[in-house]
């Protein structure tokens, strides 16, 4: 009579039990890779994901109405009530912001406007960090595209804590120069080179005086159409870090960068001119990058939003088109400001018909005494 025991037995298989103990020895590569994943995740966030949204508002003592507009700021996709995608992190975030608001340090309007700009810009700088760490690894250790970025997955939880300080090293020293020039104006009365004194009564939309400029790549649009990925990515990375360099030693700040194009500021009408024929004079001499046209103007803008708007921004605009490439033009008001100053030579020309302004008469800047912005 045969037991029910014996009948249940399976023959032994020693190949199958190896082919059991590998696998959990030796998860498959997609196995491994969403475990690196899932690990970086957690270093990143600095927790798992175990909180839904209505939980992380609660426990920040605020509305979800409130905490949506917050992580609509920054940038966030949206979340359903069932979703489990928070962490105790992203909570204590949103209760130090409802703390600045309650504790009446910054309004409910204001602090969603620094949020959209961290949001913003943080979005940006890492698309721009990923993408240049792809390419040295490309470049480095002639991978594929789709190689390399596995492999920066990987090497990424090396680079979490140098780049975090970096950031916030560069946030610090950003603000600090922003203090200073917030300072000297004060201390100056808020009145700049060639600026029109502000009064008690003064209601101006436009209430900041700035030098803008415009350097835009000659033949960009049909030296692009010849080149491959690569090169075209070469030249814009090029173009862009030479116009940042510059920009950066003549004081300036740069705005934004429009493809072919580069926006500029300065506090003073010199510090623009000097940034401005710089960069004609940094393209002509560039053996890979076309030349420039590049325009300054000296007026009142308004910014917003990490960008700048107002007539003297479309005037400057306006007049790169007038430029000759490798020159500097500015308009009729903006000469006046640098007619007493030697390090530049201005030559006016015949007056143009601009879309928007009118008759313009546009002057074109040269290098006077000295050596002009020196970039080492």
């Amino acid at each position: 009579m045969t037991g029910g025991s014996d009948a249940a037995e399976e023959p032994s298989d020693p190949a199958g039990d190896a082919r059991v103990e590998e696998s959990e020895a030796a998860p498959s590569p997609e196995g491994a890779n969403r475990r690196i994943i899932r690990d970086l995740e957690i270093e990143l966030l600095g927790a798992e994901r175990t909180l839904k949204r209505r939980e992380v508002a609660a426990g920040a003592g605020v509305s979800l109405l409130s905490a949506r507009k917050f992580w609509r700021a920054m940038g966030f996709p949206n979340l359903g009530d069932d979703d489990v995608a928070f962490t105790p992190n992203d909570q204590e975030a949103l209760a130090t912001i409802v703390r600045m608001v309650r504790e009446e340090q910054i309004t409910e309007e204001a602090v969603i406007s620094v949020a959209r700009s961290i949001g913003q810009m943080t979005d940006r700088m890492v698309v721009w960090q990923v993408e240049a760490l792809v390419e040295e690894l490309v470049s480095q250790y002639q991978l594929t595209d789709a190689d390399a970025r596995k492999r920066l997955v990987a090497g990424l939880p090396a680079l979490i804590e140098p780049l975090e300080k970096t950031l916030v090293y560069a946030w610090r020293r950003q603000l600090n120069a922003a203090v200073q020039r917030l300072a000297l104006r004060a201390e100056a009365g808020l009145v700049m080179e060639g600026d029109v004194p502000s009064t008690p009564d003064d209601d101006a939309p436009l209430p900041l005086a700035r030098a803008v400029g415009f350097a835009d790549l000659v033949s960009y649009t049909s030296l692009s159409r010849q080149m491959n990925e690569k090169t075209l990515a070469q030249l814009v990375q090029r173009f862009e870090n030479k116009c940042a360099e510059i920009i950066a030693v003549g004081g300036g700040r740069l705005v934004k960068t429009i493809g072919d194009e580069v926006l500029y500021i300065a506090d003073t009408p010199a510090e623009g001119a000097e940034i401005s024929l710089a960069l004609a004079k940094a393209f002509t001499d560039d053996e890979v990058l076309p030349s420039a046209r590049v325009s300054m103007v000296w007026g009142r803008i308004l910014s917003r939003l990490g960008d700048i708007y107002g007539p003297t921004v479309n005037l400057a605009a306006r007049l790169t088109a007038l430029a000759e490439p490798g020159t500097v033009l500015v308009d009729a008001s903006t000469a006046v400001t640098l007619q007493d100053n030697d390090r530049f030579v201005l030559v006016a020309g015949e007056a143009k018909s601009v879309r928007g302004f009118g008759e313009i008469y546009p002057v074109t800047v040269y290098q006077g005494k000295g050596s002009g912005l020196i970039v080492d």
